[in-house]
């Protein structure tokens, strides 16, 4: 039994993983395009307390369950498939950490603007650029890891 909850807990937290980060994508990006500062301020808050929320605790909770999944069902550590899911995660962590950075910067920018009421800086879109394309490789990273955790092919 605790081995199932224990899975029930991986696969949800992968679940909020991919949803909130592709969620909070969708949204901002297609918020940035309005160019209604207003509501770009307002995306931006909620991306980074949807990060802190969501993807913080489920990028912590994958591996812990993970291993502690392999643990339960004596697995040993040598298929590749396994370190090819762990070098495609930190990929994906190394393009994260900036992106977290990055929107951190952009709300308060956004705020800042929406409060005097300028239009969005051109340094946010040179900020939305970088974060954008830190999170390609990111998001199909994260596609592939599913993809070795379901098929386990080597």
């Amino acid at each position: 039994m605790e081995y199932l909850i224990l899975k029930w807990v991986h696969i949800l937290s992968a679940i909020l993983l991919f949803g909130t980060g592709l969620g909070s994508a969708f949204y901002k990006f297609f918020t940035d395009r309005t160019g209604n500062v207003t509501a770009i301020a307002v995306t931006n808050r909620l991306v980074v307390i949807a990060d802190w929320l969501f993807t913080t605790p489920t990028i912590i909770i994958q591996p812990i369950t993970g291993f502690w999944m392999l643990h339960l069902l004596d697995m040993s550590l040598e298929p590749v498939w396994l370190w090819l899911s762990l070098a495609l995660y930190l990929v994906a962590g190394i393009c994260w950490l900036p992106v977290v950075v990055l929107q951190i910067r952009m709300r308060d920018l956004a705020q800042e603007c929406a409060a005097s009421q300028q239009p969005i800086a051109k340094e946010y879109h040179r900020m939305a650029r970088t974060w954008f394309w830190l999170g390609v490789p990111a998001f199909f990273a994260m596609v592939a890891v599913v993809w070795l955790m379901v098929v386990k092919p080597i």
